[in-house]
């Protein structure tokens, strides 16, 4: 066959009308062809024989083959999919569309079990979050610890939950759905699998599974890049073990580094510091016999926190922070500040509780290192908080605010967290 696409088998017949392929295929029911679009040439079809009809679907390929959102290494195996599924919806269609119409979630077992899981935890999370009031105490002399006086309240409570990342997924044989315990089918659509903990669910059931997903270690490829709360979830553990490690290491062995934080190591040393993590987890050696530069583990924890796809100061609270910081009022701004840390995610507020404090430990060391709160803060500002739109000139014009909100969670570790 002339022109005919390097993916496609026998089963191209190049330029043909609808008329010409149901007359081809007629009495050979589960038989197909390929065919290309007479009016839109460079475009294929999908030619299907089932129940006495030929059913034609617009047919994709983009290094897999697909009708609708399910992708196949193979056309026969596109097809496989294709018949089970109409046979399905041809022997079952009132059942199915009973399912679709007026799903029986409420009185499935597995169901239950997750609403059971949703009461307790919510129970146990009804305690009152950490609120601080910077409030003006006459008997106070110094301006600075009367801006900082505290009322008592409780601990901050935190609770990982953390959301699924579900993605279409492309089952091989049939499936249940883990959620609703029914038939996961359908040609287009069938359903999604999380990315972290494996749920298999289908695309409307995903809507109701609750923020309970438990990442699978041996799904997570990497360290760096990954989403925080993904990370703490996978290894159960507050922070990400990165914080950790380098942090311990920093304070081992570089408190009174000239320039800590300021002057960059190596990139390529970096690079190396990056790939262990990733290769390693845990286990990764970044002692001095390794490297000897503390400025590189450093650079490596930077680093780590920069390239965070979701940052430790969320871009949803990101305008907040920034309005808090533009707050004229020195008692007034620590409040708003405050305000925002309490709806940060808890894996990245108790992440930015415990670098402030390593932070905050830095500055007891500024005449060895030169690093005052205001100098992290020009750092670690721009490492934080990232705006949403990822726009040059919008991060230009708030650098000073971003600089400002990190010296001030420096200065104020102890009432702030």
């Amino acid at each position: 066959m002339v022109n005919r696409p390097k993916y496609y088998g026998r089963e191209f017949h190049g330029i043909i009308s609808r008329e010409h392929a149901d007359e081809l295929l007629a009495g050979a029911e589960g038989a197909y062809l390929i065919r290309e679009s007479q009016r839109q040439p460079g475009t294929h079809t999908l030619a299907l024989r089932f129940g006495h009809q030929t059913l034609n679907y617009r047919l994709f390929y983009d290094g897999k083959h697909f009708v609708g959102e399910k992708r196949f290494e193979s056309v026969h195996d596109l097809v496989t999919d294709a018949l089970i599924t109409l046979y399905i919806e041809t022997k079952a269609a009132e059942y199915i569309a009973k399912m679709t119409t007026n799903p029986i979630y409420e009185h499935l077992g597995y169901t239950s079990l997750l609403k059971d899981k949703m009461v307790h935890r919510l129970s146990r999370g009804r305690t009152e979050q950490r609120r601080v009031t910077f409030q003006r105490d006459e008997k106070i002399s110094s301006p600075l610890v009367r801006r900082s006086a505290l009322k008592d309240t409780p601990e901050k409570q935190c609770s990982y939950e953390k959301i699924h990342n579900f993605k279409v997924h492309t089952f091989r044989g049939p499936h249940w759905c883990e959620y609703c315990a029914n038939f996961m089918w359908g040609l287009i659509a069938q359903g999604v699998r999380c990315s972290d903990c494996g749920l298999n669910v289908h695309k409307q059931c995903s809507k109701l599974v609750p923020s309970d997903c438990q990442p699978d270690l041996r799904r997570i490829k990497k360290v760096f890049s990954c989403d925080l709360t993904t990370l703490v979830k996978a290894h159960n553990t507050t922070r990400p073990m990165v914080v950790d490690i380098c942090i311990r290491e920093i304070e081992l062995r570089g408190m009174k580094s000239e320039g800590l934080y300021r002057v960059s190591g190596f990139s390529e040393h970096i690079e190396d510091v990056r790939l262990a993590f990733d290769r390693d987890g845990e286990k990764a050696d970044i002692s001095a016999s390794a490297y000897a530069d503390i400025n590189i583990i450093a650079g490596a924890l930077k680093l780590y926190l920069r390239d965070l796809p979701i940052p430790v100061i969320t871009f949803d609270l990101y305008s907040k922070f920034i309005q808090a910081a533009k707050i004229p009022n020195a008692e007034s701004r620590l409040e708003a500040i405050h305000e925002g840390l309490l709806q940060l995610p808890p894996a990245h507020y108790e992440t930015l509780r415990y670098l402030m404090a390593h932070l905050k430990r830095v500055t007891l060391f500024e005449k060895d290192n030169f690093m005052n709160a205001e100098n992290l803060g020009i750092v670690f500002g721009p490492t934080l908080m990232q705006p949403p739109e990822q726009n040059a000139l919008t991060t230009l014009n708030d650098m000073r605010q971003q600089k400002l909100v990190v010296q001030l969670m420096i200065e104020h570790e102890d009432v702030l967290f």
